[in-house]
């Protein structure tokens, strides 16, 4: 019999690679003549480097770039066999690396993201998986940009500020510092939010309030967003600020799409993919999946629905285990995944229980316990 197991991080417990690895004990200790293949996987956001690296044998880089705020930091990307760069915005321009206090849109820039992009094509890299998730930003990208040589100019042909404020200095685009090798470079972005750049569901509106704007800030945010957009309209044309994804990451998507051609597409899309899993899921009798938590938003493009409808293609029945299931788990069955289970097996305060290794303990448990149930059915059915 042929297992594949492709879960996502149980974030805070278990890293991809070491929840794939606890099922795959338990699933062995029920049937131990079954051929377990472990894919770790994740949806483009947090541990998408660390999947794919440790899931295809890739190589980290760790360097140091600019933090949200200009001040150094290291951040680390991954390098694939084949030469593709995976990097997560949120290793350098992340919200998680401002305390509170710092949190201010205005002030907060996507540079380092950008060096990060640069560091990779100087080490030879021209294909790209970019993550941008969990941003701090809301500066419509131009940050990245400036990193890669765009020249973003105020009335005297200068460079206008980092961060939101910068938007509504922004005169003139200037490519003449562009670096040559980006039109070598294809961007695949990981995005999973399908939000315009402006308007009552743009990114000013909706995420700038999580990254600390204020309702001044909002409204001035989005009258330099809009600007911005008409600008870059006359720079590039086909550019589309009503696209989904052209939101994310405080605009960031916006910028990708029209200064690097990049590509968006839901991230577990991305994934399956570049591993080959869908190859993998083709040839198996079952697959696992899981995360920490499943609820209403695992519908949303997360990565046990993503690997169940790949399995779908195929006719190959799911199981999914989690941490613990909320409120709308059960939509999840509409979804491709044909039972879920949550693993946890006694009351217990919640930093106890995402532990590693209680959670590695009751992650293998709970798969061996239903794995000998499924043991038992193929044993007793018919042929």
């Amino acid at each position: 019999m042929k297992i594949v197991i492709a879960m996502d991080s149980f974030k805070g417990s278990l890293s991809a690679a070491e929840a794939g690895r606890a099922a795959a004990c338990g699933i062995r200790k029920a049937m131990p003549d079954a051929e377990v293949q472990i894919f770790p996987v994740a949806d483009g956001g947090e541990g998408t480097v660390e999947a794919l690296v440790s899931g295809l044998q890739g190589r980290y880089r760790r360097i140091s770039v600019s933090d949200p705020l200009g001040r150094p930091v290291e951040a680390q990307y991954g390098i694939l066999p084949d030469g593709t760069a995976v990097i997560e915005m949120a290793a350098a321009s992340g919200l998680p690396l401002l305390s509170e206090s710092e949190r201010n849109p205005m002030q907060t820039t996507t540079y380092g993201f950008g060096e990060m992009i640069a560091d990779a094509v100087h080490q030879g890299c021209r294909n790209f998986l970019l993550g941008i998730g969990g941003s701090a930003t809301n500066d419509g990208g131009i940050g990245c940009l400036q990193a890669l040589g765009f020249g973003f100019l105020d009335e005297r042909g200068n460079p206008v500020p980092y961060g939101a404020e910068g938007l509504g200095a922004v005169y003139h685009i200037n490519t003449d510092h562009v670096m040559p090798e980006l039109s070598e470079c294809r961007f695949d972005v990981a995005c999973d939010v399908n939000n315009p750049l402006c308007g009552v569901n743009g990114c000013s509106y909706v995420f700038a309030p999580q990254k600390g704007a204020d309702a001044d800030m909002v409204a001035e945010m989005e009258r330099m967003m809009r600007r911005y957009s008409v600008l870059v309209k006359e720079f590039a044309p086909d550019s589309d600020a009503d696209l989904p994804g052209s939101g994310a990451a405080g605009g960031l998507g916006f910028a990708l799409r029209t200064f690097l051609h990049a590509d968006l597409q839901p991230g577990i899309a991305h994934v399956i993919q570049k591993t080959g899993i869908d190859t993998a899921i083709r040839e198996a009798d079952l697959v696992v999946t899981g995360e920490g938590r499943m609820d209403a938003q695992t519908v949303m493009g997360k990565v046990p629905v993503g690997i169940a409808a790949a399995a779908k293609k195929y006719g190959v029945p799911v199981i999914a285990f989690c941490g613990c299931a909320g409120d709308g788990a059960s939509r999840c069955n509409e979804h491709g995944i044909d039972a879920y289970f949550p693993i946890l097996r006694m009351v217990l305060p919640e930093q106890e229980a995402m532990k590693p290794e209680t959670a590695q303990k009751n992650l293998s448990e709970t798969a061996e316990q239903v794995f000998r149930l499924y043991a038992c059915i193929r044993k007793e059915a018919p042929g």
